[in-house]
């Protein structure tokens, strides 16, 4: 045990009457220099490992203290090196502005005396500026080409786990991460069964530390095993409270196994059927529009054919990115979820010069139980995946017949346009679209 903590603890035993005594002693200056004692306050995962590492993924649990001990790692490479450029990456930007630039455990907290009022956080440009001069940039897991071109000495990735595109995010920062003797990047996230997470932990040169939220020896006793009777020896809990990295959700409509099994090749040109491809308008602006193609073989087989789907865009644009699916997978159909106003829906398809009939669908009932059908139309053999759709099949291994949704980003907004699709293809025509037999 470092000295520092070995203090720390034999305080905390103290009576509360003796701890008001040392204390009020210290005097404020000799407060802040024991708040500003990280290696004293610190916790075992917490700290920076040894050794020539590349990656370092902080994998725990909620609680543990991620976040304090990403503040404190890029706060202190700041002061070694004024003229560093450093990567914050959060799910959004609004996230890394809340959580790890002006949360309470963020980089503004966990300055030291005499920093913060020479510290210069500028919301606009996306840029902290730090007492030594060194500048830190916000960016976004939902939007990889904002990290195309900019270089860094070190990255701070938060909750990576929840990025809405995970794998062309990290590509892209670590193209970048190239400036000074050792770019090195940390990831502090809870754990989610993601593709892009076990990627990077079977690379080289990375190295993993972490523990579950009781090992936070700040946190309140009764929030702690408040949690514990309530999640312990459940999926949820081991990952949520233990930090476990679980890659197959229990109960997942789509089991990664199940994934794997219906992967087909691309088929012919020619399918022999129907081709609709379904959509998943998103509900605000910047979110997701999920578009997906499926298409019926000629052996009564649906096939998943692409994933076009998009964030950031405006109606017209997620409009016209519709419009062209259509037309290069030969959509005979094109099948709408219109909840979220289905006059417009249909406005701006049309207005992007869909070609092709259109259907809009109203969900009365969830995502999850939309998708039970289809994934017994995996089981079966029914449907298959014809190529790899990573972010698809990560929000598909998300989906639970519990009921809800554990795969990244907010909403499983691929997951639910191919479910639209795949539904009008095997199970909607025969049972919605009357039919008339002469006599």
């Amino acid at each position: 045990m470092k000295p520092g903590q070995e203090a720390l603890e034999e305080l905390l035993v103290l009576p509360d009457a003796e701890i008001e005594r040392i204390v009020r002693a210290l005097g404020d200056g000799g407060l802040l220099r024991f708040a500003g004692d990280w290696p004293a306050w610190s916790h075992a995962g917490q700290e920076e490992p040894g050794g020539d590492w590349r990656v370092w993924v902080m994998l725990a649990g909620r609680g543990f203290g991620k976040t304090r001990a990403g503040a404190e790692w890029v706060g202190q490479f700041a002061r070694e090196h004024p003229g560093a450029a450093i990567a914050l990456v959060a799910a959004t930007a609004d996230e890394a502005r809340r959580v790890m630039i002006e949360g309470p455990s963020g980089l503004l907290a966990a300055a030291r005396a005499g920093e913060r009022s020479r510290m210069r956080w500028e919301p606009s440009l996306r840029r902290l500026r730090f007492a030594s001069g060194a500048e830190a940039f916000v960016y976004s897991g939902a939007h990889p080409d904002a990290l195309r071109g900019p270089q860094h000495h070190i990255a701070w990735c938060d909750e990576l786990a929840k990025w809405e595109k995970p794998e062309e995010s990290w590509t892209n920062l670590q193209l970048g991460l190239r400036c000074g003797e050792r770019p090195r990047a940390l990831v502090t996230t809870t754990p989610r069964p993601l593709k892009a997470l076990v990627a990077i932990l079977g690379e080289e040169g990375v190295v993993r530390t972490g523990g579950s939220t009781g090992k936070n020896p700040h946190l309140p006793g009764a929030f702690v095993s408040a949690m514990e009777r309530q999640h312990r020896g459940t999926r949820l809990g081991r990952q949520e409270l233990d930090g476990e990295l679980i890659e197959d959700l229990e109960g997942a409509l789509f089991s990664r196994e199940l994934l794997a099994a219906s992967r087909c090749l691309p088929p012919a040109r020619e399918l022999g059927g129907a081709v609709v491809i379904g959509v998943d308008p998103p509900a605000s602006a910047g979110g997701t529009c999920g578009i997906v193609a499926c298409g019926m073989g000629r052996d009564g087989i649906a096939c998943v054919l692409g994933d076009d789907s998009e964030g950031g865009l405006s109606p017209e644009g997620w409009a016209r990115k519709v419009a062209a699916a259509a037309e290069r997978h030969g959509a005979t159909k094109v099948v709408a979820e219109a909840n979220n106003g289905g006059a417009m829906v249909e406005a701006v398809l049309k207005g992007a010069g869909l070609a092709v009939r259109l259907k809009l669908v109203h969900a009365s009932e969830g995502k999850v139980a939309r998708a039970a059908p289809v994934s017994a139309l995996f089981e079966s053999g029914k449907a298959k995946l014809a190529g790899r759709f990573p972010a698809l099949e990560d929000e598909l291994a998300g989906l639970r017949w519990a009921g809800d949704y554990q795969g990244p980003g907010r909403s499983p907004d691929r997951a639910d346009a191919m479910v639209w699709a795949m539904t009008e293809l095997m199970l909607g025509p025969a049972r919605a679209e009357p039919r008339v037999r002469l006599l």
